[in-house]
């Protein structure tokens, strides 16, 4: 059998394939290497996700255009992980209770004037005024009125009176004033009587039982004519101890001061003393001077000890007159006895029955300074207020008011 004949042209057609073959092997080699160790993602079977390479470049971050991406690493239990803060509520303002909204508040204090308006011949309360009959002065500055009403209430009142060594005539007179505003008393009103030598003495607490008062005067007046223990007297120090005593007491206080008015030896003096009486809250001073009649009787006899007593008189009358005003309170001089009961009708009458006005100051600054007041009575048309009885005659009427006040101190 004869073998087949290959011809030479189709021999070199083997080699060059085998060649080319041999050479495309070769360039695919580090491609091979590369797919044994990355899957392409068309290779992987059906139903299977892709997994991401796990695999963390060197320096944390990407490490091409098309390389593999770092993540961190994921805690075992995830519930362990703290959540994320919440967000802070928004602020809430909200007014108080019953109060509309605003958007700014000044607390500016109110002040509060008692004003009484009496006759002067018969000191008997002027009613029926209204509101445009008064105008208010701060400073000289007229105020606003924003509050008015007459009021008529219980009283809460202290008997200061002189009992000491200075003549029976003073210690009688004493007795009768006092006599004479214990017969005024109401089932309402607080009254307490002190008495007051060099030192005080507290003789009646305060009580409602004008009895007690009562009985208490009558008792002094047992030992009237009898040697007191002290001449000497301190107003000053037992008036200032009586402010102090009624300034625990809420509401308005009155003080009846029945005394000569002559100051021995206080430990305050009367500047102090004047300043005291200014800086009071809601507490005014009535004042009726004892011995009268007497001073009257010896005045301007006797020489020179006579002129300096009756200099010292004069001073403590003015003293006790200074101490009245600046309070709204009135200063009394009776002569006789027999004045007495129209006296204490008037004070009676006027610690009872008075206007009260109220308004905000002009002046809101706290700052702890001494305000002047001054209350005028006016007619529609803005005049001073003329009053005229049933005949047609003026009648003269005084207006009885708080000198000033303190303003209250600002603290910083």
């Amino acid at each position: 059998m004869s073998t087949p004949h290959t011809t030479p042209h189709i021999l070199r057609g083997i080699r060059l394939a085998v060649l080319f073959l041999a050479v495309a092997a070769f360039a695919a080699a580090p491609d091979c290497g590369a797919q044994s160790q990355t899957q392409p993602a068309s290779q992987q079977p059906a139903g299977q996700q892709p997994q991401p390479d796990q695999t963390a470049p060197d320096a944390g971050g990407p490490s091409g255009d098309n390389g593999v991406i770092a993540l961190p690493k994921k805690k075992d239990n995830p519930d362990d992980e703290p959540p994320a803060p919440a967000a802070p509520p928004e602020p809430k303002v909200t007014n108080p209770t019953g109060m509309p909204p605003v958007s700014l508040h000044v607390d500016v204090p109110e002040v509060t004037v008692d004003v009484g308006v009496l006759l002067e011949k018969t000191g008997q309360f002027v009613p029926g005024l209204t509101p445009g009959n008064f105008r208010v002065y701060e400073d000289g500055v007229e105020q606003k009125i924003q509050g008015f009403k007459r009021v008529e209430a219980p009283i809460t009142a202290l008997l200061l009176c002189e009992y000491a060594a200075r003549g029976w005539v003073f210690r009688m007179d004493m007795l009768n004033a006092a006599w004479a505003f214990s017969q005024q008393l109401r089932p309402q009103d607080y009254v307490a009587l002190m008495t007051f030598d060099m030192k005080s003495h507290i003789y009646v607490d305060f009580t409602q039982d004008k009895n007690q008062i009562q009985q208490a005067i009558n008792e002094l007046g047992m030992s009237v004519m009898m040697p007191a223990a002290f001449s000497e007297t301190n107003v000053f120090d037992a008036l200032y101890e009586s402010m102090d005593r009624l300034s625990r007491i809420p509401g308005r206080k009155y003080i009846i001061l029945i005394a000569s008015g002559i100051d021995s030896m206080s430990k305050l003096t009367f500047d102090k003393m004047l300043k005291a009486v200014k800086n009071s809250q809601d507490i005014t001073i009535y004042a009726i001077s004892t011995g009268g009649l007497m001073r009257e009787m010896t005045e301007g006899r006797g020489g020179m000890m006579a002129s300096m007593r009756d200099m010292d008189y004069l001073q403590a009358d003015n003293e006790m007159r200074t101490f009245s005003q600046i309070t709204g309170g009135m200063w009394f001089e009776p002569k006789f006895s027999g004045e007495l009961p129209d006296m204490v009708r008037t004070i009676n009458q006027n610690i009872r029955a008075k206007y009260q006005l109220v308004y905000r100051p002009t002046n809101a600054k706290q700052d702890g300074t001494y305000r002047k007041l001054r209350v005028e009575l006016v007619d529609a048309e803005g005049q001073p207020l003329r009053m005229q009885d049933e005949k047609k005659k003026p009648l003269k009427y005084q207006i009885i008011a708080r000198d000033g006040y303190r303003a209250n101190q600002e603290v910083e």
